[in-house]
């Protein structure tokens, strides 16, 4: 009798979410695993990342969590503040995070955790990457998938496998063909929304009193204004401290490339904030011109499906996110987690079966889409009620956040004990364990 261990699996996309899946089916034990990326290494930009209680469990399980908490910073707290003004509208204290739900909730750089993954994968010797090799289409969805690929200097060939993941991101080459197949058109759509990513160092920042107790605190502060918002946090080990905002997408270039980036203007950056205090606008100052780049936010409409034949999405390729809630990484790192539980529970004399495996991947689906929709939904209100303007709405929202949590509940969602518990107590792939078979029988 064969062993689905056997299965033939091949990830699209060496991001996050195709660098968990790979591990997670590598300590499945399964044997055969390729990850095909376009990029020539792992050239991740300089950014930070949040890094929450949920996606730590499933760190931990795939043994990589050490090698990455030894750079991250262990947030205890959040300060929410009016961007105009620096004074405080909430201080939320977190220093029991990891007491309530087993893991720590912390922040890194980017580099860090898909170093952490990436080591881990290198370590296991069913998985092969696929360096400057991008995908080129889908041949097949079934029974047995098949995929043309093209080095950067080679030809194209032709990859088969048992199960093709795909975890290829916003601009899903897999995705726009799975909806072509089912009669569908891939919907793309603009949030009217850009973000600036900026990293300034221990050494920038020396000089000002402010900006150090800013690097040296374990608290993650949001200056909130009218339709925009900075969210800041130490990383590497506090040698480095990291901004990320969300502003109207009013400066972007009309012309994007395929990561929806572009060279911006930091005097056209300065103006966005121009009524921001003055420690933003000291930070900000320290970007060097010609350094700044600014994101376009952009999400994808709801999907009818994740999944076709032995074909499967996840991560952005089927739940893009807005930033506001700080769970797209994790997320996609929990899709490669519980797709490697269900696909580990095939049975041998299964294994083959296209029916059977179409099942397990649409029972990924069932455990995933509803919760990630959830998120999902959730950060685009979160954004909204953080950009209020002046009125009554906003009044509401203040009053709420001067609560500090004590109501259970706070306008910043990533903030919100309620929603921390949703989030953070959930185990993904406890939740694949008990109810596979219940799922699976009613498909």
């Amino acid at each position: 009798m064969g062993d689905v261990r056997d299965l033939r699996i091949v990830v699209i996309g060496a991001g996050m979410g195709g660098l968990g899946t790979a591990l997670a089916f590598a300590k499945k034990g399964f044997k055969h695993i390729d990850v095909f990326e376009t990029a020539s290494n792992l050239g991740f930009v300089g950014a930070g990342i949040q890094m929450p209680p949920n996606v730590v469990r499933v760190l931990d399980r795939l043994g990589c969590w050490d090698e990455i908490y030894a750079e991250a910073t262990n947030v205890k707290g959040t300060s929410i503040r009016q961007g105009s003004t620096d004074i405080e509208l909430s201080h939320v204290e977190m220093p029991d995070i990891e007491e309530k739900y087993g893991f720590p909730h912390c922040t890194g750089h980017r580099s860090s955790l898909a170093g952490g993954l990436y080591n881990g994968c290198k370590k296991e010797s069913a998985i092969k990457f696929h360096f400057s090799t991008a995908l080129v289409r889908v041949d097949s969805f079934a029974p047995k998938p098949t995929i043309t690929v093209k080095p950067r200097d080679g030809d194209e060939y032709s990859v088969e496998a048992d199960i093709v993941l795909a975890s290829d991101g916003i601009k899903s080459v897999t995705r726009t063909q799975m909806l072509a197949e089912l009669g569908m058109e891939s919907e793309e759509e603009d949030t009217g929304q850009a973000a600036y990513r900026i990293m300034l160092n221990r050494a920038e920042m020396a000089h000002d009193p402010e900006m150090l107790a800013l690097l040296d605190s374990d608290t993650v502060v949001r200056w909130v204004g009218e339709r925009r918002h900075i969210i800041a946090y130490p990383v590497s080990n506090k040698q480095v401290y990291n901004l990320s905002s969300a502003q109207p997408d009013d400066n972007f270039a009309a012309a994007t490339n395929a990561t929806y980036t572009t060279k911006a203007s930091k005097s056209a950056m300065l103006d966005v904030y121009g009524d921001f205090c003055p420690l933003v606008h000291r930070m900000l100052n320290l970007v060097p011109d010609g350094e700044v780049c600014e994101w376009k936010l952009r999400v994808h409409k709801p999907l009818a499906t994740w999944v076709h034949g032995a074909v499967a999405l996840l991560g952005d390729a089927c739940h893009p996110t807005l930033p506001h809630l700080s769970q797209g990484a994790a997320m996609a790192i929990e899709d490669g987690a519980v797709l490697a539980e269900v696909v580990s529970k095939i049975p041998a004399d299964k294994m083959h079966d296209p029916e059977t495996v179409g099942k397990a991947l649409k029972v990924y689906e069932l455990l995933r889409k509803p919760h990630c929709s959830a998120l999902v939904d959730m950060a685009a209100h979160s954004g909204r009620t953080l950009h209020l303007g002046a009125g009554k709405a906003k009044e509401e929202r203040d009053r709420e956040f001067r609560q500090n949590g004590k109501t259970g509940s706070v306008p910043d969602k990533w903030a919100s004990p309620d929603v921390q518990k949703m989030i953070y107590a959930n185990d993904c792939v406890q939740e694949a364990i008990d109810n596979y078979e219940r799922l699976f029988a009613t498909l």
